[in-house]
């Protein structure tokens, strides 16, 4: 079984192929993954491995391990562009995920005040408040939607909520307008006898008329780049993702590709 990418966390600094040089932060366990989507293409894996027996790691524990990497990075003469929440799972499942925010951004503006800190999130907790308003503080907040289409939506993303359907997502969404990148992987093949393609032209135009409620300031398109747990899926080609980006970008929005 294919299982977590992170055993720490705070991990690297990486090359990230959409944000630069990334410092992450883990707020999941080091040993096991808690997620609130349970995607076909995680590079942490199916859900199905466990939470792990390390736990969430604590506030205090983030802060210090962080002050302690940025004091190293400092030291060395290192450059950073971003401290990125990732890892094994949905960060803003954590707790006390505004207050590691705070922290993380008062911390930011001590070592590496040119960064940028960024959160990936699936978008679940957008309609907590205490979510929404640290998503709000910081720089990048990067979004996650695949599909508009509900059939679509729970076939490649499997929220853990059986009555979570994407127009509740974009709801959520909407109060973030101009403030933050809606992300979307595509892809295409095969789960469990049912055919995948979010690619179709049916697909972009429900998740253009998505990106048009919602306002983003971005969208990123890219595709699958990692060993996946879903094993019969296939990535789009350089050249489609560039078709769709046009497709979108005729609609008003700017558009990174990623492929």
């Amino acid at each position: 079984m294919q299982t977590v990418l992170f055993h720490s966390t705070i991990f690297g600094p990486i090359k990230s192929r959409r944000l630069g040089v990334s410092l992450g932060i883990n707020l999941m366990p080091n040993d096991g993954k808690i997620c609130s989507f349970d995607c076909l293409y995680c590079e942490a894996g199916f859900n199905a491995q466990g939470p792990g027996k390390d736990g969430i790691p604590s506030r205090e524990s983030v802060k210090k391990g962080l002050k302690r990497k940025l004091e190293e990075m400092k030291a060395n003469g290192e450059t950073l562009d971003v401290i990125t929440f990732s890892g094994n799972g949905e960060p803003t499942l954590h707790p006390h995920f505004l207050e590691v925010v705070k922290d993380v951004i008062r911390l930011r503006d001590t070592y590496f005040p040119e960064a940028k800190v960024s959160v990936l999130t699936n978008s679940t907790m957008a309609g907590k408040s205490s979510i929404a308003e640290a998503l709000k503080l910081v720089d990048n907040n990067i979004v996650k939607l695949d599909s508009a289409m509900a059939g679509t939506f729970r076939t490649v993303n499997r929220p853990g909520s059986p009555n979570m359907i994407p127009e509740g997502v974009i709801d959520d969404l909407i109060q973030f307008k101009g403030q933050c990148i809606v992300q979307t992987m595509m892809l295409r093949g095969e789960y469990e006898d049912k055919h995948i393609d979010n690619t179709t032209d049916a697909e972009v135009d429900a998740l253009i008329e998505a990106y048009k409620q919602i306002e983003p300031r971005e969208v990123m398109i890219y595709s699958i780049d990692r060993k996946t747990p879903a094993e019969n899926l296939v990535k789009v080609t350089a050249e489609e993702l560039e078709a769709i980006a046009t497709r979108i970008r005729k609609a008003g929005f700017k558009v990174q590709v990623n492929a």
